[in-house]
């Protein structure tokens, strides 16, 4: 292995229990980033910008959401692929430090504007005669406002702590990018405090979204229980494309933590859950998007074009 420049850290891909595969894992991660981009740009940020249909505010959180995901990928997954065909990939620590903050940022700031959208489908279904007058584009902006701050006040100051420490040793970090645990490990200090303000924010993020969800899909159901069967389904499809974005989203973030929480997972069954997780919710949130909504589908056959 050739030697690191001192100022900067390696890193080490981690598929070991698989010789020779680079190639094949950059070619998939390759399409799959493809994929992200052109669906994420082309189906919401260009279609949802020049189609006046599309001008809602569920379209307005969408762009966002959209945004994220983009961003979200681009942090991760260039570098990324660089590492499936080089031995070994170098970065500058501040660079590192500055992937790892925008990394969960911009994951803790995507949950938030999900958050946000399931307050929009509680008001769409609940108090749809009132819905325009207080989904106002003032309200707007202060929700994804608020959004975006939440994203940055959970996830900066276990970065900042963790950019602190010294750190020493052979400044290879065993990961596909800058990973705030990987790195840790690398700390010639005490980083006991480090685990548990790391995983109080992490708490903090997932709970307070996953209980605003919750409790905006409970007012739903108590509503749709009082609707007639038309008036139910109407509502159900209201919200099902925002639903099954939920649940993919918070059950593949659910196994990340696990698997990082679990003993017996071996750091490449790590590094792969971590890949997988990074590439899948930005893959499948403007397909199903696009699928179940008319107004996506019918907007001048966007997905064909994207795809």
């Amino acid at each position: 292995m050739s030697r690191i420049e001192p100022g900067h850290w390696s890193f080490s891909v981690g598929f070991d229990i698989l010789p020779g595969s680079g190639p094949f894992f950059f070619l998939l991660a390759l399409l799959v980033y493809m994929l992200v981009t052109g669906l994420d740009s082309v189906v919401f940020l260009l279609q949802t910008l020049s189609d006046p249909r599309l001008t809602s505010p569920m379209y307005f959180f969408l762009q966002n959401l959209s945004f994220v995901d983009l961003v979200y990928t681009t942090t991760t997954i260039p570098n990324m692929l660089a590492g499936f065909l080089m031995d070994q990939l170098t970065i500058s620590i501040p660079g590192c430090f500055l992937q790892m903050y925008f990394f969960t940022q911009l994951a803790v700031t995507g949950r938030a504007i999900l958050t946000v959208m399931a307050y929009d489908r509680y008001l769409a279904v609940c108090n749809p005669l009132r819905y325009t007058a207080i989904m106002t584009r003032s309200v707007r902006m202060l929700l994804v406002t608020g959004a975006w701050s939440f994203g940055l006040l959970c996830t900066l100051p276990p970065r900042v702590l963790a950019f602190l420490r010294p750190y020493c040793g052979p400044n290879m970090v065993r990961h596909s990018w800058c990973d705030l645990s990987s790195v840790r490990t690398l700390a010639c200090a005490d980083t006991s405090i480090d685990n548990v303000l790391s995983l109080s924010f992490a708490m903090v993020a997932l709970l307070t979204t996953g209980v605003l969800i919750l409790t905006s899909y409970f007012l739903i159901a108590t509503s749709m229980y009082q609707m007639g069967v038309p008036e139910r389904l109407k509502a159900f499809s209201t919200c099902a494309a925002h639903l099954t974005v939920v649940s993919i989203s918070y059950s593949a973030a659910s196994f990340v933590y696990i698997s990082y929480r679990v003993g017996n997972f071996s750091s490449e069954v790590r590094i792969i859950v971590s890949v997988l997780y990074s590439a899948l919710t930005p893959f499948l949130n403007p397909m199903i998007y696009s699928l179940r909504n008319k107004d996506l589908k019918g907007a001048g056959g966007v997905m064909n074009d994207a795809l």
